[in-house]
């Protein structure tokens, strides 16, 4: 007995409006069925809560199928309308998910196996998209975190960079010229200094041969007894030394 194409064709329509609640939208009746069905993913037209700044927008689109004169022995026409928020490739890559189940179905009514396995596709696409950018939130979050974190603390100091640091801090405040005057207004002087910078030591002696009754033009300086005075070598450590009695060994 031959089978009655045009009558399994009109009852998976209406088997279809039913299971669909008046989402099945006929095209035309003439020659053959043609109409569609919406399918999105459920976060599709969703408003953000209170709680959320912002919500991903959800993948959507319809399908359109058209009946051929044997059908279900052979393949329905398949068109996507409406396609929103898809990516690249999605229109391509949800038509070769439906031919790949058309190929399983060959033979029986398949309309609902073909809307079922499009719907989840553009779920599985869809939890992709909210993995990339969920993941893309943490990284950008983390890098946050590091950011703020290398601000509080700091540069890794080593002796070397302290050092650094210090002298160049002393510098700028003027510290280092200040220790130098201070270091050369408390350095003990050498005899030499002492003579060269107190002019009493010179009337000390000429007033010692005025008091013996010397006229002061008698007075005669040898200066070649001072010309070699920086190369004698005098033992200051004597000097210095509280115990210290002249000519006892």
């Amino acid at each position: 007995m031959e089978r009655n194409y045009r009558e399994d064709q009109t009852n998976e329509i209406e088997a279809l409006d039913s299971i669909y609640c008046g989402e099945l939208e006929v095209l035309a009746s003439e020659p053959l069925h043609r109409f569609k069905l919406p399918i999105a993913t459920t976060d599709y037209g969703l408003e953000p809560t209170e709680e959320e700044e912002e919500v991903m927008e959800g993948l959507c689109c319809k399908l359109v199928f058209s009946y051929t004169e044997r059908y279900p022995d052979t393949a329905p026409l398949v068109e996507i309308e409406d396609p929103e928020n898809f990516r690249d490739g999605y229109e391509e890559g949800l038509l070769e998910n439906i031919q790949e189940t058309i190929k399983e179905n060959i033979g029986i009514e398949m309309i609902f196996s073909l809307v079922s396995s499009a719907q989840e596709w553009l779920n599985c696409k869809y939890d992709e998209l909210k993995s990339a950018a969920d993941s893309e939130k943490e990284a950008a979050l983390r890098a946050k975190e590091e950011e703020e974190r290398k601000k509080f603390e700091g540069t890794r100091v080593t002796v070397e960079s302290f050092m650094n640091w210090k002298t160049k801090f002393e510098l700028d405040m003027g510290i280092t010229e200040r220790k130098e005057k201070i270091l050369g207004e408390t350095r003990k002087l050498t005899g030499k200094e002492l003579f060269m910078q107190d002019n009493t030591l010179n009337e000390s002696d000429l007033k010692f041969l005025m008091d013996a009754g010397e006229p002061i033009e008698n007075v005669r300086i040898d200066e070649t007894l001072f010309q070699n005075i920086e190369d004698l070598e005098l033992d200051s450590e004597d000097d210095d030394d509280e115990d210290y009695v002249p000519d006892e060994k």
